[in-house]
């Protein structure tokens, strides 16, 4: 199935009997077959005319709406549900304590060993590898004896500041990496990491509202206002298995680099990626989607785009009540 870009500012989507027509001023750019579209992502100055729309919730299409430079600003999502026992399980699920906790800790586990694996694929380890491995694996450790949510997120939470401390050596000093910050990110490499995790987020989310979960209902991230903490959830074992090695195999080899970026003096942007990296990045990522890996559920090999939808429905029969115990896609 087909996942198409619309970066063109200024462009236009319209329908075309049963396809669709992107223009911009009055010229014709392409058109987009729905046979095998699947999904739609419109960056930035985008627009959508309301048969266009009509035909793709008609169709099913998954439209996701971003701004030029990253952040995810929603979708469109038609209305109706036809999943509403499934997500009051969920909402009954999310109230256990104690089931809550066995699946938080279960994710968290995924999470910090795809961490330590993205760390030990580096050829050439320095002190602070060896060092965020050592003290990851003591998280991991503790983690699995966490005893409740809170301390669970505390765990979590000092291994990813270990993980990030060991990512730093992946990053040339041009690049001046410290830490992880965002909200908004403040230097080319948080902003290169936090596009990317916008762009796992949308296909994460895509495939939770496919299968019927309430992308809002979580177990180990808090619930709150505008917060997906499912989505979140779902998203901590990807973060390193895709998006991460995404990110880090581009600023390895030179594909994208500081000046890519431009400096604002918007305090609410402080660094932008130019159009090409942006394509670059997106091409990478969609890349990744493709490759293929092994999953237990697939019975041999699959597609990570595919492997997320069966983690999502993994979780299902879980809130379900036919399985127990969430296992992650770990990698090795």
């Amino acid at each position: 199935m087909a996942v198409v870009y619309v970066r063109e500012q200024g462009a236009t989507v319209r329908k075309a009997g049963e396809q669709l027509r992107v223009t911009q001023r009055n010229r014709e750019l392409f058109t987009i077959p729905l046979a095998s579209l699947e999904q739609l992502i419109l960056l930035g100055n985008v627009q959508i005319t309301t048969p266009a729309a009509a035909l793709l919730m008609r169709t099913g299409v998954d439209v996701v709406f971003m701004s030029s430079y990253g952040t995810y600003h929603g979708r469109m999502i038609r209305l109706g549900s036809k999943f509403a026992q499934l997500r009051h399980q969920q909402l009954r699920l999310c109230d256990n304590e104690a089931r809550a906790m066995e699946i938080a800790t279960q994710i968290v586990a995924g999470k910090i060993n795809n961490q330590r694996v993205v760390l030990q694929r580096r050829t050439d380890p320095d002190d602070r590898i060896r060092s965020a491995l050592g003290s990851m694996a003591d998280m991991l450790r503790q983690a699995s004896g966490a005893r409740n949510l809170d301390q669970l997120r505390g765990f979590e939470g000092r291994a990813a500041a270990w993980y990030f401390e060991g990512i730093r050596a992946f990053f040339p000093p041009d690049w001046g990496f410290e830490t992880r910050e965002y909200y908004p990110p403040p230097d080319p490499a948080n902003a290169l990491l936090s596009f990317a995790y916008t762009l796992l987020r949308k296909d994460i989310e895509a495939k939770i509202q496919l299968v019927g979960l309430d992308p809002y209902l979580g177990f180990f991230h808090a619930l709150g206002y505008d917060r997906p903490a499912l989505a979140l959830d779902l998203m901590e074992e990807f973060r390193p298995a895709i998006a991460d090695i995404v990110v880090l195999s581009l600023v390895t080899g030179g594909h994208i680099t500081p000046e890519d970026f431009e400096r604002t003096n918007n305090p609410e942007l402080p660094v932008r990626m130019t159009p090409a990296a942006i394509e670059v990045l997106i091409t990478a990522y969609e890349n990744r989607l493709s490759d293929r890996i092994y999953h237990p559920l697939a019975n041999g090999q699959t597609e990570y785009r595919r492997a997320i939808e069966l983690q999502v429905r993994q979780m299902a029969r879980i809130v379900q009540g036919q399985e127990r115990h969430y296992h992650p896609l770990e990698l090795r």
